[in-house]
């Protein structure tokens, strides 16, 4: 069961003007559910995004990256989920072409304008005609389909092993206008980001140019993406897209500087850390939610190292599976982090409220049971001071349980 997450009410999501969402059940690795997805996009958008750094990464990444880089608008999205094209070779980026291909000629616009996005198995050809076959019914309902349902139906149709879509929605006032956002994301296991989530979307009617756009879709991924882990892993499929419809008709924004531009960039941010940390509640087999704070460091870098450090440790992702207040593991994992010349006799940690260490040892007030009782809690706060200086920061994590390990064994049957 996710921690403390629940699906949304699809009435909650807000539809943004100028993108229209579809989906359909193309089958393209199961039945019976939606497993294609269509944005498209009115003329004028801006569209930006961010992309795994796995040197293995899929073909779809690698083709969004060359139609971004291009001279077209993005005019759609094409989004499928139950194979991720990754490991396929020449005949994946085929098939990416292709499929950008089928529904650029359904919408007459050309295939440079269209982002292919693929999530599921990896090494497994991806089965074109299916999902070329969905792409009417899925273009069709992005123009019927009641703009109330679209995005919560598109958070259904990006999942693989989650238990829960992933979607929330924003307003925020720019001026004399009230900016709308609306995001989805996917993930559950598999993810480590390193520059973005496994798939994210994310967009709003503001006016915003395509240069500050994708300055604010490094640093949303920054602020959000790049602060969880499940298991270590990053995925060859990991993309974050954010589309800016322009339709708003705010005055357009070129630059993260003044009041609305900032409230705009705040609230992006915060939509994309309720996506991510829905991945972390939602991580497979998932039981406790896990903020790791890291203090006192001399610089933000070192802060990140020592919490990555813990909130990867199998060692220390079981204790909180178990409730087991057994906490020099997470002593241990600071200390191979990295931080050469760290003093360990510096270092103090606390779990919630509850001090467990100090000078590098055990607090001599600490007792047993009041470790317990936080480590039983579905939601906890390990916060280690590095004792080296004034920055932090923060990663988001889960424990891991049997279940981890049975959802992973059991993936491709």
């Amino acid at each position: 069961m996710p921690v403390h997450l629940h699906s949304p009410a699809p009435e909650s999501l807000l539809s943004i003007a100028g993108v229209r969402i579809g989906t359909t059940q193309a089958g393209i690795r199961k039945a019976g559910r939606r497993d294609l997805t269509v944005f498209l996009l009115d003329p004028g958008a801006s569209v930006a995004g961010v992309f795994t750094q796995n040197r293995f990464c899929a073909a779809p990444v690698q083709v969004c990256r060359e139609h971004l880089a291009g001279d077209q608008r993005i005019r759609a999205l094409l989004i499928n989920t139950g194979n991720a094209n990754a490991g396929t070779g020449a005949q994946g980026f085929a098939d990416a072409r292709a499929s950008c291909a089928a529904l650029a000629s359904a919408l007459q616009v050309d295939p440079q304008s269209v982002l292919p996005y693929s999530t599921g198995v990896i090494m497994e050809p991806l089965p074109v005609h299916r999902l070329v076959a969905g792409l009417p019914a899925a273009i069709a309902n992005a123009h019927t389909e009641p703009a109330a349902t679209q995005w919560f139906n598109a958070a259904q149709g990006i999942m693989t092993t989650d238990t829960v879509p992933k979607a929330f929605s924003a307003t925020v006032t720019l001026g004399e206008k009230t900016a709308r956002i609306s995001g989805i994301s996917k993930g559950a296991g598999m993810i480590r980001p390193n520059m973005a989530t496994m798939l994210g979307f994310i967009a709003t009617d503001a006016n915003i140019s395509q240069a500050a756009l994708q300055v604010l879709a490094r640093e949303v991924a920054e602020a959000s993406f790049n602060r969880i882990t499940v298991d270590g892993d990053t995925s060859t499929n990991d993309s974050l897209t954010l589309i800016a419809s322009n339709q708003l008709g705010n005055p357009q924004i070129d630059a993260w500087e003044g009041e609305s531009a900032l409230a705009l960039r705040a609230a992006m941010i915060g939509v994309a850390r309720q996506l991510a940390q829905a991945i972390v509640r939602d991580g497979e087999g998932a039981t406790k939610f896990i903020t790791v704070q890291v203090d006192g460091g001399r610089d933000a870098a070192e802060c990140r190292q020592a919490a990555y450090a813990i909130a990867h440790s199998p060692l220390v992702k079981t204790a909180f599976f178990a409730s087991d207040p057994n906490l020099g593991r997470i002593l241990a994992a600071v200390g191979y982090a990295g931080i050469a010349d760290l003093d360990q006799t510096r270092i103090a940690l606390y779990l919630d409220d509850v001090q467990v260490v100090s000078g590098g040892g055990r607090k001599p007030s600490y007792r047993e049971e009041d470790g317990q009782r936080v480590m039983r809690q579905a939601e906890i706060t390990v916060r280690v001071d590095l004792g080296r200086g004034t920055e932090s920061d923060t990663v988001w994590t889960c424990d891991f349980s049997h279940e981890y390990v049975t959802i992973n064994a059991d993936y491709r049957s």
